[in-house]
């Protein structure tokens, strides 16, 4: 498979991605990291700790600039954040002294177009929330705090608000990893039927090969840090897929597979 082959249709289009943090003798990050990403497409990175993952996540976002090379999200170069981005991150992050409703409504509060119609348009908007809580399995919980809530309902929650506005680009960094394998396989469903009823294009940065491989339509191998792609691996599992496809042996392969692409990778790292 050739590093860094591109998409036809091109939501997301890194080329020739550098990004240092701080000056010259700064840590460099990414090194020349090309990819693309389709409009609606699902895929998700995977790499070894430290290899530059979640600082893909910022530049795509335009949360950091780029060292070089050039980032372009819809057709237009990212030199700014993102308004319409959808994120979440490995921990909820909500509101303690807002119900779940008042978390998941939190954007509309704050970006444009809906924050200048939320007040008129109020009821459709909760109309909204309510549907989505209840997309996840978390209708009847619209009143309860926060601390009222498991840590697999927060995240419920949190996917549910990264994508009240509808976001076109949702940006996933590890939003399960600090959960038990249970509660993280409930929410790979819940991850799912959500994409699925709303089509938007998502990244997923993940450490668990099971889960890239239950959640995406192509899976990104990164290098040891500084970052590239190495190796891609497009997911032709049926949708929508179970937890218990987990445990068939083409669901095993694509797992070893992806696993040996990140071994190759490290043996390949300068020492």
């Amino acid at each position: 498979m050739p590093e860094g082959s591109l998409a036809v249709s091109k939501f997301v289009e890194l080329q020739r991605v550098w990004l240092r943090y701080g000056e010259e003798s700064g840590t460099l990050a990414l090194r020349s990291t090309t990819l693309a990403v389709d409009r609606g497409e699902f895929v998700a990175v995977v790499g070894p700790s430290g290899c530059g993952k979640s600082s893909l996540m910022k530049v795509v976002t335009g949360l950091w600039p780029v060292s070089a090379g050039t980032v372009q999200v819809d057709g237009t170069t990212v030199t700014a954040p993102l308004s319409y981005v959808g994120m979440a991150f490995q921990n909820p992050t909500l509101l303690p002294w807002r119900t779940t409703l008042g978390n998941v409504m939190l954007p509309l509060e704050i970006v444009q177009p809906h924050s200048s119609r939320l007040r008129r348009n109020r009821a459709a908007y909760e109309a909204k929330a309510r549907e989505l809580l209840a997309l996840v399995g978390l209708a009847g919980f619209e009143t309860i705090f926060p601390w009222q809530l498991s840590g697999g309902m927060q995240q419920r929650a949190q996917l549910c608000r990264a994508l009240i506005h509808e976001p076109s680009l949702l940006m996933l960094d590890e939003p399960f990893g600090a959960l038990d394998m249970f509660t993280r396989e409930e929410l790979w469903v819940s991850l799912q039927d959500l994409w699925m009823a709303r089509r938007p294009t998502v990244m997923l940065v993940t450490h668990d090969l099971r889960e890239a491989v239950f959640l995406a339509d192509r899976v990104l191998v990164m290098s040891p840090r500084p970052g590239r792609i190495v190796a891609e691996r497009r997911i032709e599992l049926p949708r929508p897929r179970t937890p218990a496809m987990a445990f068939a042996s083409e669901f095993a392969a694509l797992v070893h597979e992806l696993r040996g692409y990140i071994g190759a990778s490290r043996a390949a790292a300068p020492a």
